[in-house]
């Protein structure tokens, strides 16, 4: 089981999320829900896939109420059901017994998150399963909505996936866009220059460039100290003739090479066929599927 974010991490997003929905107050339960009853409901999957987020409901219910009790089922420890694959239709997962209003107020936030966190696992490994048997390892992007960086990439984990860099500040990656002023004779040069920098700073910092052409590629092959190149946007032909040049260089093993830019479940064996070794696919986290999940209360 994959380590979760601990809940000092996530704990301002769970309140803004609380924040939103429930405002100042849940007219609805106040008004039709008695104050002492309490209840019990199942969390339940009801689509086949990979559940994901499971001890967030926890830290959810504390902010809520902390009356509110989370119970694991007999027979489905959070330990094996918590990134495992399922084909159920209507699988329990956990159990909350608490004040009724709170479990109800709670109910769409923890569903919410469980939901979104199972889509993103469930597409990762839907492009894990398509690459296997190949040397390609599938990987997240930055592209994630605000606030849920941890969580999506947490998600990619659950789901057999790798993670990219979570952010601007711990890796280089030298795009298209870092390069405009950089005449192409010059691009070498710079690079290294950059390389030396980075390296002086922190050794262990991973240093990625892009490169959207085979000319370009041929540069940068030749730059010490650069881990990954990024091919972007590249044809299949184009990428297997950056995997051949690679490797007759002496590079294998050395400078990893990263196919980026428009990947889907269709295209993704075609791709990692090439010979690649990472294939970063932002549709993982911008473009995951809610795995339905639901609430069901006891009568």
């Amino acid at each position: 089981m994959e380590p979760f974010p601990p809940f000092e991490q996530i704990r301002d997003l769970i309140l803004l999320a609380k924040g939103e929905d429930l405002g100042t107050d849940d007219v609805t339960s106040r008004l039709l829900v008695p104050e002492e009853a309490f209840a019990a409901g199942t969390l339940v999957q009801k689509e086949a896939g990979i559940v994901c987020g499971l001890p967030i409901v926890q830290m959810i219910c504390r902010v809520y109420d902390e009356r509110l009790q989370v119970e694991q089922i007999p027979g489905f420890h959070l330990d094996v059901i918590e990134g495992r694959y399922s084909d159920a239709r209507a699988m329990p997962l956990l159990r909350i017994r608490g004040p009724m209003r709170s479990l109800l107020s709670a109910e769409r936030v923890i569903l919410n998150f469980l939901q979104h966190m199972s889509g993103v696992a469930t597409l990762t490994n839907r492009f894990v399963k398509r690459v296997e048997g190949t040397a390609a390892r599938i990987l997240d992007t930055r592209k994630t909505l605000p606030g849920l960086r941890v969580l999506d990439k947490y998600a990619v984990r659950c789901g057999g996936g790798h993670n990219h860099r979570m952010g601007l500040y711990d890796g280089l990656l030298v795009k298209d866009n870092h390069m405009t002023r950089i005449g192409p004779k010059e691009l070498g040069a710079c690079l290294s220059r950059g390389v030396a920098i980075s390296r002086a700073e922190n050794a262990q910092r991973p240093i990625e460039v892009e490169v959207d052409t085979l000319d370009q590629f041929r540069q940068v092959i030749n730059v010490d100290g650069v881990d990954l190149i990024l091919l972007d946007n590249m044809d299949c032909p184009s990428m297997q003739a950056a995997v051949e040049i690679r490797d007759r260089a002496g590079k294998r093993g050395k400078a990893f090479l990263e196919a980026s830019g428009g990947v889907t479940l269709k295209t993704v064996r075609t791709v990692a066929m090439t010979g690649v070794d990472r294939i970063a696919v932002g549709a993982i986290t911008h473009s995951a599927p809610a795995l339905d999940i639901g609430l069901d209360l006891e009568s």
